[in-house]
């Protein structure tokens, strides 16, 4: 077993070998650790007897591998701090509170300015190469037509693909399940670096000019997030971008609370829907909700409407090249008041039941190809770029070459439209058809993916699509979506389930005639809500984003029906495919309930030992042994005679205050409580959290061999009131409360009394049912009642 793998949770418990043995085992080391095992003495059996933590510390973050960590959402309540808040001034906490609004008008107006440019960038590269395709084809120069076509979006796929394989792997993928985790509590390297941020808006734009079955709006989630996280840690010291006035907001409470609102900003700006942004943060990315994070989150969404309408506006003269009116998504039904009959109501619950199953089955084959891409992914970049490449020229040539297929369909009667069309956006495209005739595949297929929609949900024209046209194209992209999704280019979701689900809807309206007077355009909004609701697994947030999206009150009604009917469906097969990324990157998340088993075992049954805990007043040369011999990041303090009658618990510390404390060199050759003056040359601001990989390093402390026996006072900088359970306390309640109250740590103290202060230290990976079910693995076969 290597070490990276032994580490078990990269929290708090030690590296182990399998005897249960610390690794270089020295006589230093084994008089320090005879010194603690004195303490643990009187546990029972089996507590703490060769019991590991077998969960892993290593996630897949984009398509690399990366240690991860849990935050610190948990308020300290330890001496420094509360002087601290003692002595700040009025004027500082009316700074701080301003400071936060601030915040969330900077995340909004970046995330909207971010979105404008995305959507600019991505109408003038791909109505480039579809003018050129499209002029060529009219010439009749077929083959060229590929050529262009197929080389411009393989230039496009390997230079999306090049930036996510060196610059920033975490950048791959949608980004919402690495949101999503951040925001339970789980820390992994660069996931919201500045470096993330710039390939996810730069890869964005590349992946999706270059035709991929891809959408921008999960990147936009990530975004949104990375700006709000570049803010809130005060810049970044690498590129020389920092901020001291931004100092108050290094812990990550605030972090956490910016980036929630960023991740709204991110829809709000991929779909111009603030409240569905709000309602996206609220239902599927954050863990932690609160009525002043509503009004933060509502606040800058609206900021975000506010950059995008002025950006419309300003685009709508013409300056923004192909970016015209309707460039930004919003697709208007236009439809007249809709009456329901019972007959429409029967095709709705079909159209929703067969959208949970094909969800699921979406679902089903995501995950297979996503763990598959991840193998070819790990082989390094030239793979990676690759097999960006080849999806590239798979996704062309169903493009190119699919249409032909299709009969010639003559143009409509009506004057008003221009067919067949000549830009780069319209709704019929002539491909290889005579003059008077158009093509109606090659008018969803040669299009932007935002663009197919909005003919697709088009109600203008009762008859433009065969039945045969649009069951190639749903089957096209529901497989090309399904590949498509795992390369290492930055790909949302969405926009392939929205477009499938639009063709879907489209031909079970045509099914549906004889018993159904809706509009297809409406058909094709719900079968496109249905399957967002089979795929994501939302439903209060996609029924308000679709709308906003369509701007028609009318359908609420049976969006809202369909949406329950293909979630309810769905769920009887599998997870949500956020849920199901998040598992398959290896990413600890806590779920909002326990698994049923775990009412069965107590807190003790699982805690991992040997448990490493300091005195009160600590010698420096034992807390370097197990800074150096273990991965804690938490460790009990317990006060013992001659300062108190018996052993007690006094709290807990964290390593990066103990390697703070360590830098300052506070230490005092007696055993005594430190002086306060003694304090007064660390400031509070010293604790905050610092950016990813600034923190102080064990390799930066300069302890000098005279200072090994000196002791150094922990009370000032240990949590005197961490959260603890009683070991008999079922792990079911307990792992409800560690998520509800954002911890990182959870004591177990013991029931009865004569025993050491502390039984053990739970942390996330704890309570994960790969953990629980190593140690346990007959529980889940059990019958409870």
């Amino acid at each position: 077993m290597d070490k990276e793998e032994n580490l078990n949770n990269g929290e708090d418990v030690p590296d182990i070998e399998n005897d249960g043995s610390l690794n270089g085992n020295d006589e230093e080391i084994g008089r320090y650790w005879a010194q603690y095992s004195e303490r643990n003495m009187t546990y029972e059996e089996p507590l703490l007897v060769k019991r590991i933590n077998t969960t892993s510390q290593i996630a897949i973050v984009g398509s690399n591998l990366c240690p991860i960590e849990s935050l610190d959402y948990e308020i300290f309540d330890n001496e420094m701090f509360n002087q601290d808040w003692r002595s700040r001034k009025k004027v500082q906490i009316f700074q701080y509170v301003v400071l936060k609004w601030v915040f969330a008008l900077l995340i909004g107006v970046g995330t909207g300015l971010v979105g404008l440019f995305n959507n600019i960038s991505v109408e003038n590269i791909a109505g480039f190469k579809l003018l050129l395709t499209t002029s060529l084809m009219s010439k009749q120069r077929f083959l060229e037509a590929f050529l262009a076509y197929a080389g411009l979006n393989m230039v496009l796929g390997a230079a999306a693909a090049a930036l996510c394989a060196f610059i920033a792997p975490s950048a791959a993928g949608s980004g919402i399940p690495e949101v999503k985790a951040y925001l339970n509590g789980i820390d992994a390297h660069s996931i919201l670096a500045p470096n993330t941020l710039f390939v996810k808006i730069v890869g964005s734009i590349l992946g999706v000019s270059a035709g991929f079955v891809v959408g921008k709006e999960g990147p936009m989630v990530h975004t949104g997030a990375c700006i709000a996280s570049f803010l809130g840690q005060g810049g970044s010291r690498k590129y020389g971008l920092t901020f001291s006035w931004l100092r108050h907001f290094k812990n990550d409470r605030d972090r956490r609370d910016m980036i929630t609102c960023g991740a709204a900003a991110g829809v709000a700006a991929a779909f111009r829907s603030p409240v569905g942004g709000v309602l996206f943060a609220l239902e599927e990315a954050a863990s932690w909700w609160r009525s002043a994070l509503l009004w933060r989150t509502f606040f800058t969404t609206a900021v975000v409407a506010i950059v995008l309408r002025a950006g419309i506006q300003f685009c709508s003269t013409g300056k923004c090249g192909l970016f015209g009116e309707g460039g930004l998504i919003l697709y208007d039904v236009g439809s007249a008041q809709v009456s329901y009959s019972a007959g429409d109501i029967l095709a709705v619950i079909v159209l929703g039941t067969i959208a949970g199953i094909l969800g699921s089955i979406y679902n089903f084959l995501v995950d297979k190809v996503v763990r598959t891409y991840s193998i070819i992914n790990e082989k390094g970049p030239f793979f990676k770029i690759s097999l960006a490449v080849a999806i590239s020229l798979l996704t062309s040539c169903c493009y190119y070459f699919l249409p032909w297929i299709a009969t010639c369909i003559p143009c409509p009667s009506d004057s008003t439209v221009t067919c067949p069309s000549i830009d780069e956006s319209g709704e019929y495209k002539s491909f290889q058809c005579p003059p008077g005739y158009y093509n109606d595949l090659a008018s969803l297929f040669l299009n932007t993916n935002d663009d197919a929609i909005r003919n697709l949900f088009s109600p203008k024209i009762n008859k433009e699509f065969h039945m045969s046209s649009l069951f190639i194209f749903f089957a096209a992209v529901y497989f090309l979506g399904i590949l498509t999704y795992g390369i290492a280019v930055p790909s949302g979701l969405f926009i392939p389930v929205i477009l499938a689900g639009a063709a879907y809807g489209r031909v079970l309206s045509r099914l549906f005639e004889p018993i159904t007077q809706l509009d297809r355009g409406l058909f094709s909004l719900l079968g496109a809500a249905s399957f967002l609701g089979g795929t994501m697994r939302m439903t209060v947030s996609i029924c308000v984003i679709l709308l906003e999206l369509t701007n028609d009150l009318y359908l609420l009604p049976l969006v809202m029906l369909v949406l329950l009917i293909s979630k309810s469906v769905a769920d009887i097969f599998n997870k949500g495919v956020y849920d199901q990324i998040l598992k398959i990157k290896g990413l600890p998340y806590l779920e909002a309930h326990a698994e049923p088993y775990m009412r069965n075992i107590a807190t003790r049954d699982v805690v991992s030992g040997p448990l490493m805990a300091f005195s009160g007043i600590e010698k420096v040369g034992n807390i370097l042994h197990v800074l150096n011999t273990t991965g804690h990041n938490g460790f009990p303090v317990i006060d013992e005679p001659p300062f108190v009658d018996a052993p007690e618990l006094c709290g807990l510390v964290l390593r990066s205050y103990l390697l703070v404390l360590l830098k300052a060199k506070n230490f005092t050759s007696e055993r005594v409580y430190a002086d306060q003056s003694i304090l007064e040359n660390i400031s509070v601001l010293d604790f905050g959290k610092a950016g990813s990989g600034k923190g102080v390093k064990l390799e930066d402390l300069d302890i000098q061999d005279e200072d090994l026996d000196m002791y150094v006072d922990l009370h000032p900088i240990t949590n005197t009131s961490p959260y603890t359970v009683v070991e008999t306390m079922s792990l079911a309640k307990a792992a409800i409360i560690f998520r509800q109250h954002g911890l990182r740590h959870m004591c177990v103290v013991p029931k009865s009394q004569g025993r050491p202060p502390i039984v053990g230290i739970l942390t996330r990976h704890d309570f994960m049912p790969e953990h629980v079910l190593g140690l346990y693995p007959d529980i889940k076969h059990h019958k409870w009642h």
